[in-house]
């Protein structure tokens, strides 16, 4: 198959590069080109241990992809979209961000837990789920295929790198600035992120962390539904001190007691990395560039026996890459799992 083409905007983003890095190295009829979040100027980077140039947003040279994947702000969405109706075409589009949000016709898709026989959406629009949803759609469709479960608590610590490159240099530079003494930038959370878990943003902040919640909860509900994995679980999102990586604290209740050793074994497989008693549990450290998931601590609740709790650790720009790279590869005529 000749090679086709795929447009990232955003392709100096942390999540376009991830992108980019798993389209090369899973997709060889594929090839990506890359543009900035704007029209203004080009974008010198790296790409393979050599220098790339990445394009400035052109209508001509979007409207030609075979799909164009939007790694890029909210704000860039609607330049794209205006670039590609001057051109007169609109190749699908896949969102990795939250740009696509409630838009009309936009279909939520997660590749690795979808039915296969979903249909395309019907405006070619896609928004890749957010990474937590995806993860414990998984889990709890696994889970549920081995134990029923009655009821479910879910804490979801958030990553700093959910709010782009912004939300890591804002954590970094604050951490650098209050061991220094100095006043921290807060343009990202309008809070003290470093040293901090966070109920909640500032009220200056761009987004607040409720609707951030509130997102995941609605992605939980549509993927729980699609892939039979039962009701939705009560879910907190907490914004954590953390560069990457998301860590998922999980109580669920079952119809009997909780055998921690069967658990694992109904888990364990596939794209779950089950981790066991004797060993070391998983961070959001250990688990970065990892595909799936790894899942620690399994353990009977000692106040209730017939419940138990989980610890589970995910690469949330790999979740969020690896999806959109399936979708992509689905749309441009490759098939793959969708």
């Amino acid at each position: 198959m000749s090679a086709r083409k795929v447009a990232i905007v955003g392709g100096e983003t942390p999540l376009g590069k991830e992108f980019q890095e798993l389209l090369s190295r899973q997709v060889a009829f594929l090839e990506a080109e890359l543009f900035g979040g704007d029209a203004e100027s080009s974008i010198l980077t790296e790409r393979g241990g050599e220098p790339t140039v990445i394009n400035p947003l052109t209508p001509d040279r979007l409207a030609e992809a075979d799909a164009v994947v939007l790694a890029a702000p909210a704000e860039s969405c609607r330049e794209v979209l205006d670039s590609l109706r001057s051109a007169g075409s609109r190749p699908p589009l896949i969102s990795l961000t939250d740009c696509l949000e409630g838009w009309d016709g936009v279909e939520l898709r997660a590749p690795v837990v979808d039915p296969a026989d979903l249909p395309p959406a019907a405006a070619g629009a896609y928004q890749i789920a957010h990474p937590a949803a995806i993860v414990l759609a998984e889990f709890f469709r696994r889970l549920r295929s081995a134990r029923q479960w009655r009821r479910s608590v879910v804490h979801v610590f958030e990553p700093a790198s959910e709010r782009g490159k912004k939300g890591i240099d804002e954590l970094h530079q604050q951490t650098v600035n209050l061991l220094s003494f100095r006043s921290m930038p807060k343009d990202v959370f309008d809070a003290q992120l470093s040293f901090t878990m966070l109920p909640a943003y500032g009220r200056g902040a761009g987004v607040r962390l409720e609707a951030i919640e509130a997102r995941l909860r609605r992605h939980v509900e549509t993927l729980f539904q699609r892939v039979d994995a039962g009701g939705p679980p009560s879910l907190r999102l907490i914004q954590a001190p953390v560069f990457h990586g998301h860590s998922i604290s999980v109580w669920a209740e079952f119809d009997a007691p909780a055998d921690p050793e069967k658990l694992a074994g109904a888990l364990s497989g596939g794209r779950i990395d089950v981790r066991g008693a004797g060993d070391e549990a998983g961070t959001n450290v250990s688990v970065a560039g990892q595909e799936g998931m790894i899942v620690s601590r399994i353990e009977a609740d000692p106040t209730e026996p017939k419940a138990a709790w989980f610890w589970i650790v995910a690469d949330n720009h790999r979740v969020s890459a690896e999806n959109a790279v399936l979708l992509a590869q689905l749309l441009a005529g490759g098939g793959g799992v969708v």
